[in-house]
């Protein structure tokens, strides 16, 4: 499985909430987005049986078609793949968003910590919906599967993936970069699972170069 966070978006760049608000890729995030697709299908074998699902915003839509197009193969949507809604803060400035967030504790109910926003989702409901996407795609019949989600989300695909029980995700956290690939792999024999790669984003390096 790949798991793939979105590049840049329009979010990023104007310094607003990212969550569950719309924005779009820029025109570096697209650029990026072919990157992506670039590597993965020198990753991915001709003729694989390749399953493409992401989440349902446009970000993420776009990156998602960029890599089935290269991959010759459709994408699925799955709105539980989201990003975590941050309620009446999405597409606010960054700055409104920090001026009221209340970080989770050390310790205690960090699952169900109420991050002071109305509307928020918390933890425990990001982790729910998407191990409960993440489980479905795992009972698809394919030989590769592209996961397009987004950074916070992306850690709840990575803990379901290995088997984490969403009652110990408190404290889980995989730090991935927009436009970075997660390589998670289960060998076939022992059917023990891998995180391969964490967070690549060489990938983007190299565009860059071919920019120089």
């Amino acid at each position: 499985m790949h798991v793939v966070t979105h590049p840049e978006a329009t979010h990023h760049v104007d310094g607003l909430v990212g969550g569950q608000h719309d924005s779009d890729l820029t025109p570096a995030g697209l650029r990026q987005a072919h990157l992506v697709a670039t590597a993965l299908r020198a990753r991915v074998p001709a003729g694989a049986r390749t399953d493409v699902v992401t989440s349902d915003l446009l970000r993420t839509r776009r990156t998602a078609t960029a890599v089935a197009d290269a991959l010759g193969t459709a994408v699925r949507l799955d709105p539980r793949l989201r990003e975590a809604s941050y309620g009446e803060a999405g597409g606010r400035p960054q700055a409104w968003l920090d001026a009221r967030f209340v970080p989770p504790p050390a310790t205690g109910d960090r699952l169900r910590h109420d991050v002071g926003v109305a509307g928020a989702e918390t933890r425990l409901d990001v982790a729910q919906r998407v191990y409960a996407a993440t489980t479905d795609l795992l009972r698809r019949d394919a030989d590769h599967q592209v996961v397009v989600t987004h950074g916070f989300a992306a850690t709840f695909v990575v803990a379901a993936w290995i088997g984490m029980p969403v009652d110990a995700a408190g404290h889980v956290a995989f730090p991935v970069p927009s436009g970075s690939i997660t390589t998670l792999r289960e060998d076939g024999y022992f059917h023990n699972r891998a995180v391969v790669a964490l967070g690549d984003v060489a990938h983007l390096a190299a565009g860059t170069e071919a920019r120089g």
